[in-house]
């Protein structure tokens, strides 16, 4: 077997060394082809490419977070190459939710060892970005710029950031277009969610299945304090999230207009300002290692 291990040095200001010196080890041991890929932030998707035609992988480990996750995910579109997780992010949201083990030890051993491949989606957003875990304007987008821009990593980092925009945050008006059904209605926050929850283990979207062809849009149209206390809870209590994320609706497509161009965050990635996102799933897009254990393929 042949196996690549994509390294996002810097995602969750974490020492990836000792770890890479373990795979290494192991790999050696039992007879594993490797080649590790760091990324730089200069031309990544073509240098991966390169490896990918050359070194011929016959798995590919994402290690880092839903970026790190999601920039392999589009490299290996429609290709026969599964991807497995080794979270090594700030919060390691998709890892969590696909039930990935969090200890990057083990995790590689599951990324070595399993036989369970499942076809996960994508959404394509704009039809020229991708997002595997959650996209957002408003609120949360705020929130990610603050801590991109921000030269500590961290959940308490993040946390100051999302103190900081709370305080601060309007809600603005969308029109939003699906193949369900359309609404106008204002909101602190519109999302597109392949998944359930945020890597702080919030409930965005309670009806979210990154395997069933669909993608959800979110609406969060309350942050009072009673919203964000219902919001942390749903993190023990999931039930909760019915109760406070206002407007979830399941769809194949969706165009979303805004009153005015705002951040565009999608897997935690800066996308730019837009005024107008056009969404469509993009169904059994990825090959995806995971086992018997992941929730949504019980």
């Amino acid at each position: 077997m042949k196996a690549l291990f994509v390294v996002n040095p810097i995602s969750g200001g974490l020492d990836k060394t000792p770890f890479l010196n373990h795979a290494e080890l192991v790999c050696r041991k039992y007879a594993i082809e490797y080649e590790i890929f760091k990324t730089t932030g200069e031309n990544d998707n073509f240098k991966l490419q390169k490896v990918l035609k050359k070194f011929k992988p016959d798995r590919v480990a994402a290690i880092g977070g839903d970026g790190t996750t999601l920039f392999c995910g589009t490299n290996l579109i429609k290709s026969k190459i599964p991807l497995g997780i080794i979270p090594f992010g700030s919060a390691n949201g998709m890892a969590t939710e696909l039930n990935v083990n969090q200890e990057p030890d083990l995790a590689l051993y599951d990324f070595l060892l399993s036989q369970y491949i499942a076809d996960l989606d994508l959404i394509l957003v704009n039809n020229k970005h991708y997002c595997l875990h959650i996209g957002d304007v408003g609120l949360n987008a705020a929130v990610v710029e603050g801590f991109t821009n921000d030269e500590n990593r961290g959940m308490l980092t993040y946390a100051k950031h999302f103190i900081s925009e709370v305080r601060k945050a309007t809600p603005f008006e969308v029109e939003i277009e699906t193949d369900e059904k359309s609404i106008v209605k204002k909101t602190f926050m519109v999302a597109l969610a392949n998944s359930r929850k945020y890597g702080t283990g919030v409930v965005l979207n309670h009806k979210g299945n990154p395997f069933d062809g669909k993608f959800e849009v979110g609406l969060v149209r309350n942050i009072d304090i009673d919203s964000l206390v219902k919001a942390g809870l749903t993190k023990y209590f999931e039930d909760l999230a019915e109760d406070y994320s206002g407007i979830s609706i399941s769809c194949t497509k969706a165009k979303i207009k805004l009153e005015k161009p705002m951040m565009l965050q999608l897997d935690g990635e800066l996308i730019g300002k837009v005024s107008e996102i056009k969404a469509e799933v993009v169904p059994r897009a990825v090959k995806f290692i995971t086992h018997s254990e992941n929730p949504f393929l019980s």
